[in-house]
């Protein structure tokens, strides 16, 4: 695979000018000059007033609030996306510096809203619920009031937002720039993470080898300081949770995720209790490519000699059909990304890896980051993440406070987005050994999306109870617990090679967001579960769906998905999605059957 070859993608930069036109006076450099008397003006105005307040009063606040936090993302968000593109350049990493440490000291002038709501009688909540003007932000104040046993006094909020920038902020930045500045020598040329992780879906075998050889060698290079890091992004979670009550490591994410500590342990433990579905496709696979042993580099190998290229017109032509196929509301958001260059695709030196899809604000859109390389899997993670953008973009609606959803709710239409994907190319798709290729190539991204997933959960969670009970942990160890997770998932089937050990260093969601990768399992579960009602009733499932996107975090998740008739607080609801996979798996290995 000639990860270097054009595909029409090298040009498609995005146009942030929706966010800020000008970076002077009249546009960033005015907002970031202003917005610290602007909070204080807030502060002053408001501070001690929410339990004497009319409730024409309060809603005055709300508003004022609102704008607040819509200024602070964009700034933000302005920061952040144009950074991404190039963690090397200097200028971008010190605005976002700037940008970071304007907004959390500004940000300390208003942290008591969430602590003063905290401090309410109950007759007081009760009273704001019930008036029927917060009846469109209600869910906002009850998330407020989730976390009420969790939140501190505000003085001593505020010193911990302020410590932030230069704690654990400070080492997400170091880990991103370092990942960002990786190089990898390979053949003769150099290459990016991207380019080099692309590899691995090569169809010859000594690439793939080879290729997994340099990124170990590469990764071992800067191990000992992402160990450290991780080490110190743990550590500082596990003062934030002590400081605020959590009973377990993952419990505030799962309060942020507005799903339960025990509905999460049902979904790992379900999941985990079907890791034979992992061992047969890695069986099937090893078959189908004729091999003794399966490698981890062997692990997203095609099974085929089918063409696996898509120019970039190709995948968005196939994308925004499919979209428009299931709904032309949804279609239509998909061709704005686009039209209006929302989407920021070539693979560059110094550009984050992976891909996002960046919510930004109520009063603009979403912008899609991707490194496309022109594989299937790359068409499917433009679905994926245009499936977020389609859902950011109706959730705007809702306004700053409830536009965002919980994580576990976000998967929901980038997963479904991706089906849909899949099931058009699959249409178009004639032959036993190209549906073999393309069924294969899903079942990849299934088997990728839920269980390695769940197995990175169990890895996490390992890694942070043993910091927790003894104290920094070594590279060494944290390489061993690596292994034993992964080995845990795989059984017999994948035969893990020398450097692996340290693969765990470039996965930037441990960094980013300790906790969050469950949520991935979550959102294909659920999808899967969507996905088959689509089935039995494409006439009246689109309205519903869009009723979902559009509530945005308006709601709790089983709020959300009550007019489905789905309940995700049921252990059986995970083994369905569970049993979609094995008969998605039971499809290939018939068709491998035929050859």
């Amino acid at each position: 695979m000639d990860t270097t070859k054009t595909n029409g993608s090298e040009n498609i930069f995005w146009d942030l000018s929706d966010l800020y036109a000008t970076l002077d006076e009249t546009g960033l450099e005015g907002d970031l000059a202003r917005i610290g008397d602007r909070t204080k003006a807030f502060r002053e105005k408001w501070h001690g007033r929410f339990a004497t307040s009319s409730i024409a009063e309060f809603m005055e606040m709300v508003a004022e609030y609102e704008q607040l936090n819509e200024d602070f993302g964009r700034m933000g968000a302005f920061a952040h996306l144009q950074w991404s593109t190039d963690s090397e350049n200097v200028e971008y990493g010190k605005l976002m510096q700037r940008v970071t440490e304007t907004l959390s000291k500004a940000s300390n002038e208003i942290i008591f809203v969430d602590t003063e709501l905290s401090s309410l009688s109950a007759e007081r909540i009760a009273e704001l619920m019930a008036a029927p003007e917060m009846a469109s932000r209600k869910h906002w104040l009850e998330v407020v009031m989730d976390y009420k046993p969790h939140t501190l006094s505000e003085d001593v909020e505020q010193a911990l937002n302020a410590k932030s920038v230069t704690s654990r902020f400070a080492w997400v930045r170091l880990h991103d720039e370092v990942s960002g500045a990786m190089t990898f020598s390979f053949r003769g040329q150099e290459y990016t993470i991207a380019q080099m992780t692309k590899m691995l879906y090569d169809g010859d075998r000594q690439t793939r080898k080879e290729a997994a050889e340099t990124i170990s060698a590469v990764l071992k290079t800067d191990a000992k300081m992402h160990a450290y890091v991780f080490n110190t992004i743990i550590g500082d979670c596990e003062v934030n949770d002590r400081l605020r009550s959590y009973p377990t490591w993952v419990s505030s994410r799962n309060l942020s995720n507005e799903v339960s500590d025990a509905s999460v342990q049902a979904l790992v433990d379900a999941v985990v209790s079907r890791y034979d579905l992992v061992h047969r496709y890695f069986a099937l696979k090893k078959g189908l490519l004729g091999l003794d042993k399966l490698y981890d580099y062997d692990r997203y190998a095609p099974v085929t000699e089918v063409s696996d290229f898509w120019t970039w017109d190709q995948a968005r032509a196939i994308v925004t059909d499919s979209y428009m196929s299931f709904d032309r509301r949804a279609g239509e958001i998909a061709s704005m990304f686009f039209e209006k260059n929302w989407i920021h695709a070539p693979v560059r030196k110094g550009k984050r890896s992976g891909a996002y899809s960046a919510g930004t604000i109520a009063s603009v859109h979403p912008y899609v980051f991707m490194n496309y390389t022109g594989t299937s899997r790359d068409v499917q993670t433009l679905a994926h993440e245009l499936g977020h953008g389609v859902h950011q973009y109706l959730s705007r609606q809702q306004g700053p406070l409830q536009m965002h959803t919980p994580l576990t709710i976000a998967e929901t239409a980038s997963v479904f987005g991706e089906m849909i994907t899949f099931k058009k190319m699959y249409e178009q798709t004639t032959s036993d050994e190209a549906k073999l290729a393309l069924l294969m190539s899903k079942l990849d991204g299934m088997i990728a999306t839920v269980f390695r997933q769940v197995a990175l959960n169990r890895f996490e969670e390992a890694v942070h109870i043993a910091r927790r009970t003894q104290g920094e942990l070594s590279l060494d160890q944290i390489n061993e617990i690596w292994l034993t997770t992964q080995k845990s998932q795989f059984g017999d089937s994948v035969e893990l090679s020398d450097g692996y050990e340290v693969w765990w260093s470039y996965i930037s969601h441990f960094i980013h967001t300790p906790g969050y990768v469950y949520a991935y399992a979550f959102g294909e579960l659920l999808v899967l579960a969507l996905y088959q009602i689509y089935l039995q009733s494409p006439e009246t499932f689109p309205d519903k769906y869009i009723e979902l996107l559009s509530s945005g975090g308006s709601k709790r998740p089983e709020e959300l998905l009550a007019p489905f008739g789905l309940d995700i607080t049921s252990p059986t609801f995970w083994h369905n999605g569970l049993s979609f996979i094995d008969s998605f798996l039971g499809q290939a290995e018939a068709l491998a059957g035929k050859k």
